[in-house]
């Protein structure tokens, strides 16, 4: 691990998010009624996304208003991202099962949208693609490589286009001002459908991107007095960073860009990055090697008061938003159960919180997929 993917190398399939140790890891534990992976497979099997009776709804044009235009109606964009969740779920449940109903489901939801979606607009277009592009290509993933699903060719390679087409030009758009979490969540994004698509120029610049912004993004006192800035950032100076990172002049080891802005937003970048960097470790490509230590130390700082502690004075004044959703067991694996690094704060938290299920967005079922399974 640790080299660039060459060019000539062939990707690793199923790859993105989860591989088929991981699959075959979650299959055995749930077969043989463990936890707490047995109680995560029958949350996702008796949520709304995991019904036999589940209908698409797609959308030709999916429009998200966001900023000045947030309370005009949006158009398709809840419905997108829910079906997304769902095929992603009737792909992990067929994985699990081997019942056909449910690859055939993953295939109706999938065969759906790539038979109608032709844009995203608006805004907001950037995040929308970005959540349900990230789980999209994880469906679509599994779908595909998973034996006996029946998904044929000619549907595969529509689906492709499809997020090609209407997906990749939103999520590879350049965002060095805007809160990270965008960044994070489109490179996710971008990643996922680089390997669904055999795409080495795509997955590069991914990897590329993630490398900017995740030390722009978690900060460590090494990086110096003042936070580090993402290439293209107006917020060089230190009056600027301030109000960047919402106010925050003080920097501490594990402090995130958006801290102080709320939790939830820390939580959405901490799960893209480990799902970024989970997708690179299944091409060989070691991205969490040079961010163990951030996310390490973001884990532990943002699980802490999560969990209940008083603030200290420096931070957010004294006031955080606690609001972190289903966000650490990706990088929690990695660290605890690859590395034998201990994050105890956030293994409290996890456990506090298991089994984990959907944050309806892109965070889906990873206590099933994710909690002590390094697997490969």
């Amino acid at each position: 691990m640790g080299r660039a993917l060459p060019p000539d190398a062939a990707f690793t399939h199923p790859g993105v998010l989860v591989s088929k140790g991981q699959l075959d890891a979650v299959r055995k534990h749930v077969n043989a009624g463990e936890q707490p992976w047995l109680g995560a497979y029958l949350d996702m099997r008796d949520s709304k996304y995991g019904s036999y009776k589940y209908r698409p709804q797609p959308y030709v044009s999916v429009d998200c208003p966001g900023g000045d235009k947030a309370a005009e109606p949006a158009h398709g964009c809840l419905e997108e991202r829910q079906d997304a969740i769902a095929a992603y779920t009737q792909a992990l449940l067929y994985s699990v099962t081997g019942k056909q109903q449910h690859a055939a489901k993953a295939r109706e939801i999938m065969d759906a949208w790539s038979a109608k979606i032709k844009r995203h607009t608006e805004e907001d277009a950037g995040l929308q693609t970005a959540w349900a592009g990230s789980t999209w290509a994880r469906a679509a993933e599994i779908v595909r490589y998973a034996p006996g699903a029946g998904w044929p060719a000619d549907r595969v390679e529509r689906f492709a286009t499809m997020l090609r087409t209407a997906y990749l030009p939103n999520v590879t758009r350049r965002v060095p001002d805007y809160n990270g979490n965008w960044d994070l969540a489109m490179t996710d994004a971008a990643i996922g459908i680089a390997v669904f698509t055999d795409d080495h120029k795509g997955f590069d610049t991914a990897v590329g991107r993630f490398r900017d912004r995740v030390p722009a993004y978690f900060y460590l006192e090494k990086d110096g007095k003042v936070p580090l800035t993402p290439p293209g950032s107006t917020f060089t100076t230190p009056d600027r960073l301030r109000t960047y990172w919402f106010r925050q002049g003080t920097y501490k080891d594990g402090l995130a860009q958006e801290t102080c802005r709320n939790f939830k937003h820390v939580g959405y970048s901490l799960a893209a990055t480990g799902h970024i960097a989970e997708t690179a470790w299944h091409q060989g490509v070691d991205l969490y090697g040079d961010v163990k230590d951030r996310l390490r130390a973001a884990l532990a700082l943002h699980a802490r008061y999560q969990l209940g502690e008083a603030a200290p004075a420096w931070l957010c004044g004294g006031k955080v938003d606690r609001s972190m959703g289903p966000d650490l067991e990706v990088a929690l694996n990695h660290l605890e159960d690859r590395l034998d690094l201990p994050v105890p704060e956030a293994h409290r938290l996890a456990e506090r919180d298991r089994p984990s299920g959907t944050d309806d967005l892109f965070v889906s079922w990873e206590t099933l997929t994710h909690a002590r399974n390094p697997a490969d």
